[in-house]
């Protein structure tokens, strides 16, 4: 096989031209179906890197597709490890390649740029998990096309893929009242990520719609705000019938700090999480959560960011991807 065959090569080999080669690799007319596929069969044997969605790879693109989220939305994170995995998946379908970098709180203070930027790696960016806006300015002055997944910002318009976090939290908040429970708390910083605070939004609807009192000692921060470090919780004197956590991680945490306090889970008090990852399954109880699409946000994101590649206009908005209520055991 050889390596770095470009359009040229396959032409040479192939005894055609190099725009031939261009239009049957792009799917464009001019070419015969039995050209095409020839030189598109011959392309694969040379170690050609093509992606269909990106109307084929020009001179100088790597092949490559970055992801970048912080360290601290990231260290010990299931559903971010799952994320990144599915994203990996994705690319690799399309012939391409994923590079994590996990951004350092120093690098994001700084405004240091990713090395597989610097060093011109890859060919578009998916910036996961939640940034800060003068980091986010710093990636907008390098042309390169970039997408952001399971957050977003108001302040910039940039296209985003994230989980239906009102709606979601609305639903589970809803199934505790449903379940009786009309003393329920928070636990989260809503000023950490848009993700909580839209969770918050959603808890937050369903108390008011069902005339619930919603009290300030019941919202409990979870991490801290500037850099995303997971803090100790403070649990209220009065305690609230039940808890929704931003996310299972938290949750679980929750369950064991509940049960170290001698409050049972949930014949004293109930816990629902968000996301549905790892730690919903294994937290003893189990954990009734959300199911977050985890499967269409990265084929909708990987299809954007490589579709970006080929058109630097080309925009998806904001994408929102539904999910499902997970019932467990963790709810009286």
């Amino acid at each position: 096989m050889m390596k770095n065959a470009t359009m040229s090569d396959i032409a040479k080999e192939l005894g055609v031209s190099t725009v031939t080669v261009s239009k049957a690799l792009g799917d464009k007319e001019g070419v015969s179906d039995a050209v095409r596929e020839k030189i598109k069969k011959k392309a694969e044997e040379m170690g050609y890197r093509y992606h269909s969605l990106a109307g084929g790879m020009k001179e100088g693109r790597s092949g490559n597709v970055g992801v970048l989220v912080s360290e601290g939305f990231y260290q010990d994170n299931a559903f971010y490890a799952g994320l990144y995995k599915r994203n990996m998946i994705d690319l690799k379908r399309y012939g391409y390649s994923c590079i994590l970098e996990i951004l350092t709180k120093l690098d994001e203070r700084e405004g240091i740029l990713p090395n597989m930027i610097k060093n011109n790696k890859i060919d578009a960016l998916i910036i996961l998990g939640q940034l800060k806006r003068s980091y986010i300015a710093k990636i907008r002055e390098i042309e390169i096309p970039f997408i952001f997944q399971d957050f977003y910002d108001e302040e910039y318009n940039v296209d985003s893929v994230v989980s239906d976090n009102v709606y979601g939290a609305y639903q589970l908040t809803n199934y505790l009242i449903e379940r009786g429970h009309r003393k329920i708390g928070f636990v989260g910083n809503i000023y950490a990520t848009s993700s909580i605070m839209d969770r918050y939004l959603g808890y937050y609807r369903a108390l008011l719609q069902n005339r619930i009192e919603i009290r300030q000692d019941w919202i409990i921060p979870d991490r801290d705000e500037t850099m995303g470090t997971y803090t100790i919780l403070e649990l209220p004197e009065e305690m609230p019938e039940a808890f929704f956590c931003n996310c299972d991680e938290v949750a679980y945490s929750l369950v064991n700090q509940l049960k170290t306090a001698g409050i049972r889970v949930p014949e004293d008090v109930s816990v629902i999480g968000f996301d549905d990852s790892s730690y919903a399954s294994f937290c003893n109880p189990g954990l009734t959560t959300y199911r977050v699409g985890i499967e269409a946000m990265s084929e909708t994101a990987v299809d954007a960011a490589l579709k970006k590649i080929k058109d630097r206009e080309f925009c998806i908005g904001r994408r929102v991807i539904g999910g499902d209520i997970v019932i467990r055991e963790s709810v009286k």
